[in-house]
């Protein structure tokens, strides 16, 4: 691959609804959409999961925008590539910034797929024709408004419930929807609200057989989530806590969580999404693929990866009709029965609708060698 242009795009999309976490409410997402050209004029895609502030880790749009612009293009542009696991490599002395570098990547992952004309999920070792997902839900006005739309993504066949929690949205309200529903498989993500010396709240959710508690202490801790591990009836789930293939080792070795959630973005790439993956099937500690209010383009990186054997679990990669009035892929990802098929054309599977994608656009620059 000679890749002779990168175009940047700045988009903002409108939700259906507003969406909350601990953390902040969401109306809109921006992102940024990277179209990566090489010589023979193939295109893969790839898709920025920073969000506008840094309220899930350190990095935005800007800093993304900024580290590819003066940092990773001219280092993608410096010679050929013969496959996309040089590209971790070669932006291996950059510190961080791990969703910068996930998103050129998978673009050129999308792009190595199609000139070997066979879908990313094949190129990545996956085998799975269909794959399971849940639905993840934010913080609601009321107990009432989260039991209904329980209700309602139950009756489209999701396969699993994640229902964010914070201090004060936690015990009474799992409480109420295990009542509600007490065969649901249910989790409760906290990103990272809660501290050590919650552990009697923590613990108290252990009565409502949940499937896991995801990230219930600090982004940057495994030592604590150990000591409160030891403590659980309930799995641990990493979340934040795992940025790299290292910290998921160091995690397992400490036994701080039980199961790990792989966001492609939050640890730098497919390359490093596989290796974790890979890593957590030989110690039996088993992961699925979080959501980060992805574009089509960034769900259907998250469906090739979903793919590989270990993903056991249903991940957060909904309906785009989820989230979206009007996606940038066709077809639009769909599910049914709480199952996704994974698409069979090359690459990533799907179309990107470049009027939808420019309607969309905020800003827009092209990079060259």
């Amino acid at each position: 691959m000679n890749i002779q242009r990168v175009t940047l795009r700045h988009l903002q999309m409108d939700l259906k609804a507003p969406f909350t976490t601990s953390f902040g409410t969401f109306k809109t997402k921006d992102f940024i959409l990277i179209e990566a050209v090489d010589s023979e004029g193939a295109v893969g895609w790839g898709e920025s999961v920073a969000f506008h502030s840094p309220w899930y880790n350190e990095e935005t749009l800007k800093t993304n925008w900024h580290m590819l612009e003066d940092y990773l293009l001219p280092l993608l542009f410096k010679e050929p590539i013969q496959h996309p696991g040089e590209v971790s490599s070669r932006f291996a002395f950059i510190r961080k910034n791990y969703m910068a570098k996930a998103a050129i990547e998978g673009a050129i992952w999308d792009l190595y797929a199609k000139m070997s004309g066979v879908t990313l999920s094949q190129v990545l070792g996956g085998e799975k024709k269909e794959i399971e997902v849940g639905i993840s839900i934010g913080i609601q006005p009321t107990v009432q408004d989260l039991l209904k739309l329980i209700e309602e993504y139950a009756s489209e066949g999701y396969r699993r419930m994640k229902v964010k929690i914070k201090p004060g949205w936690d015990v009474d309200v799992i409480r109420e929807v295990r009542q509600h529903f007490p065969d649901i498989a249910l989790m409760a993500d906290a990103n990272s609200a809660y501290r050590l010396t919650d552990f009697d709240r923590l613990k108290a959710l252990d009565e409502f057989g949940l499937t896991m508690i995801e990230q219930p202490l600090s982004p940057d801790d495994i030592v604590d989530h150990a000591k409160l591990q030891a403590e659980l009836q309930t799995p641990i789930c990493l979340d934040e806590s795992i940025h790299s293939y290292e910290d998921a080792r160091k995690a397992i070795e400490l036994g701080s969580c039980k199961i790990i959630n792989i966001k492609i973005g939050r640890v730098g790439g497919l390359s490093e999404s596989k290796r974790i993956h890979d890593l957590c099937l030989e110690h039996g500690i088993p992961v699925w693929c979080g959501g980060m209010l992805e574009s089509g383009v960034g769900r259907a990186h998250n469906i090739a990866i979903t793919t590989l054997d270990n993903f056991i679990m249903p991940g957060d990669t909904a309906a785009s009709s989820r989230y979206w009035d009007r996606d940038i892929i066709e077809p639009g990802v769909t599910v049914h029965n709480g199952l996704i098929t994974v698409p069979d054309q090359p690459g990533i599977g799907y179309e990107v609708n470049r009027c939808q994608v420019e309607e969309y656009t905020v800003a827009t620059k092209t990079y060259r060698p």
